[in-house]
């Protein structure tokens, strides 16, 4: 995805529709609010470039928040875990009063940083629960197993062998649920089914991930879950079908990706721009916002898959789907690592 892209095309009305949560600010009412007092200054800082999945999603709701006239928004990509708490003290002292990014692998020095500023509003990525001991921290995940779930059935229609390949970054709860997740989906209408799953030790390293996809592929997958960059390449070079995360890649693999389970981020930042606009931000799981019921995720149209999945899979969708949205169903959470069958 080229940085900016999204936010790019679209027109400011456009841009609050843009994100679920972002229309809601405005059909409240708080959207006039937060203008009114000015908007809301907010700091990105990112491991990894804007356009990584995962941090893409942050990135654009932040562009259409901006271009809506919320928020200020300045942002640092490509930041070192060893310089994560200098940029977070540098956006804190500059007067950023909220700051948005990833602390997993700066768990505890982020927090350290975090005590030293009590005015700012920190909003960050973790694997842990938020703790009272760290009040204006806010923790988030992107929670999106029900979207996983559901893609997990198509994918197991779509499989003719069964032999399904999973390729991750890291072994964390974060991509821990959504591959459990895919897993269920695939065994509602494949029961059989074995899994290869990998951890290529990156968030973004496409040729490993892709070379890892293609060791999977030479030993019988025909259907590939790409949770990281790369994946869908080799399945596109192999003939082979993906399923994408995080974002929609179909435009870019039309004849492999089938289907794509989506995060927006928007409800999440949503939330987090009324706490920080009425004083109430505090110590909170996030995570929740990013449900389906909540708006923060959603399966990817099959577009030039239509017609092609099996009528059978498709009815099963929306039948969990609609299962999911008013509670009767829950996609059971489940963060331990998964292993290969």
């Amino acid at each position: 995805m080229a940085r900016n892209t999204q936010a790019g095309m679209l027109t400011r009305r456009g841009l609050l529709k843009s994100t679920g949560g972002l229309a809601a600010l405005a059909s409240t009412g708080l959207a006039g609010k937060l203008m009114a007092q000015g908007p809301i200054s907010v700091a990105g800082i990112y491991t990894v470039p804007v356009e990584q999945q995962w941090v893409s999603r942050i990135h654009v709701a932040a562009e259409a928040a901006k271009a809506a006239g919320l928020i200020s928004y300045t942002y640092s990509e490509n930041t070192a875990n060893t310089d994560y708490p200098r940029v977070m003290r540098e956006y804190a002292e500059s007067g950023a009063q909220l700051i948005v990014g990833e602390i997993f692998g700066v768990e505890q020095e982020a927090r350290e940083v975090v005590l030293d500023y009590p005015e700012t509003a920190f909003l960050m990525g973790s694997s842990f629960m938020p703790d009272e001991a760290y009040p204006n921290l806010g923790v988030f995940d992107n929670y999106i197993q029900d979207a996983s779930y559901l893609s997990g059935i198509i994918a197991g229609a779509m499989s003719e062998t069964g032999n399904i390949g999973m390729v991750g970054g890291f072994p964390i709860p974060e991509v821990n649920r959504l591959m459990h997740a895919f897993m269920a989906g695939v065994r509602e209408v494949k029961p059989e089914a074995t899994f290869q799953v990998s951890f290529i030790g990156s968030w973004f390293d496409p040729p490993k991930a892709k070379e890892t996809a293609f060791a999977m592929i030479e030993n019988g997958a025909d259907l590939l879950y790409a949770e990281r960059f790369g994946v869908s390449d080799a399945a596109q070079e192999k003939g082979v079908l993906a399923i994408g995360n995080v974002i929609d890649t179909q435009a870019d693999y039309p004849e492999t990706v089938v289907a794509s389970a989506l995060w927006d981020f928007g409800p999440t930042l949503a939330a987090a721009l009324e706490k920080v606009g009425d004083g109430s931000f505090s110590a909170e799981n996030y995570g929740t916002y990013s449900f389906m019921k909540e708006g923060g995720c959603a399966l990817a149209p099959l577009g030039t898959f239509e017609g092609k999945v099996p009528q059978e899979a498709l009815e099963l969708v929306a039948a969990k789907e609609a299962a999911i949205k008013d509670g009767s169903f829950t996609v059971e959470i489940n963060d331990e690592e998964p292993k290969s069958s």
